[in-house]
């Protein structure tokens, strides 16, 4: 489902947890689905791992195609690092 749908159907807005996160454990403990958001909560760290995974190999891509860039980065970093106090 788009952003925008969200945005134009109230309804669904509300089927993500409303405006606070008590409706959504009222809403799960009511009904007994408290195996369907361990399920959801398994679900998000895949999904968070995976984009993580994504972001890391898009990272090293940058590096291989703009060798400049990641050479300057690696200095600041390195200058970043110098500088910290422990």
């Amino acid at each position: 489902m788009a952003d925008g749908d969200l945005r134009d159907n109230p309804a669904a807005r509300e089927g993500r947890g409303g405006r606070n996160g008590r409706d959504a454990e009222g809403m799960a403990g009511a009904t007994g689905e408290v195996d369907d958001a361990q399920e959801s909560d398994a679900a998000r760290r895949r999904r968070r791992a995976q984009f993580l995974r994504e972001l890391h190999e898009a990272k090293q891509l940058r590096d291989r195609v703009q060798p400049r860039r990641a050479r300057a980065a690696r200095m600041r970093q390195q200058m970043r690092m110098r500088t910290f106090r422990w």
